[in-house]
């Protein structure tokens, strides 16, 4: 009896094998690498034993035992499931299709706080003041605009410069930027406790670094200690850069 193969098992095993290396990325990232390669273990030996072998009693268990392991697995990695989701979604390919049915403007509304925000990050460099300044993207914000102070206001260079004094009360946390307007201030951002970054960075880092993890914002963050800028996007960082880099790299020129 002969196995035919064609086309459309190609794409199936193409298909599961990307699935698998995203899934694997997004372990890894994480610092969960060792859970992914149990699972994996698991899934070769109920295939050897259920399959190939043909045990229906301990294929049986093995059978069961995935199925109620695959929501356990949701329940315990929902926040690193809805990462993959949105990494999946923000990815370029899909993005591209996306802008076909996406009506454009034909204007530059969409960047007209990169001005006043390249001119803030200016002055907070010179006077030291760290600052953490979230731009939205495609993802919705709301759960983290409502962990601070909602106010709706146009994006200003001298407002942000005022929220991020140091004896402002709103000068901890983040602000978020959202249809070129201030939406919150003082937003507690999510913290990257697995990421490797240098020393001399602290929590306003991590907690940037963290938001670009868990969402496809933009992060910039003013160094208190250092006086420079360091932007944050999809997990990875770009540390000192120039003012002229941040106004590149908003407006899409430039990536990290």
């Amino acid at each position: 009896m002969f196995i035919t193969f064609g086309v459309k098992d190609a794409i199936d095993i193409f298909l599961v094998a990307f699935l698998m290396y995203q899934i694997y990325k997004l372990m890894r990232s994480s610092g969960t690498l060792a859970v992914f390669s149990g699972i994996v273990s698991i899934i070769i030996v109920w295939l050897l034993v259920y399959e190939v072998l043909g045990m229906r009693l301990i294929g049986g268990i093995l059978d069961k035992f995935i199925s109620v392991g695959f929501i356990v697995l949701v329940i315990l990695f929902q926040d690193d499931i809805r990462r993959f989701l949105v990494a999946l979604g923000s990815n370029r390919g899909w993005r591209l299709f996306y802008s076909f049915f996406k009506k454009k403007d034909g204007n530059s509304e969409e960047q007209k706080y990169i001005a006043s925000v390249v001119l803030a990050c200016i002055n907070l460099t010179k006077r030291k003041n760290g600052a953490l300044i979230v731009i939205k993207r495609e993802m919705d914000l709301s759960s983290y605009i409502q962990t601070g102070e909602k106010f709706c206001a146009e994006v200003n260079a001298r407002l942000i410069e005022n929220i991020f004094f140091k004896n402002s009360p709103l000068h901890d946390g983040a602000i978020i930027i959202s249809e070129n307007e201030i939406k919150a201030a003082e937003c507690i951002l999510p913290i990257a406790h697995h990421a490797v970054i240098p020393k001399e960075m602290g929590l306003r880092h991590r907690s940037g670094l963290g938001m670009s993890i868990e969402t496809d914002a933009l992060v910039i963050i003013v160094s208190e200690e250092r006086g420079s800028i360091t932007v944050a996007r999809n997990g990875k960082m770009s540390i000192d850069i120039s003012a002229e880099d941040l106004q590149q790299i908003l407006s899409g020129d430039k990536k990290i």
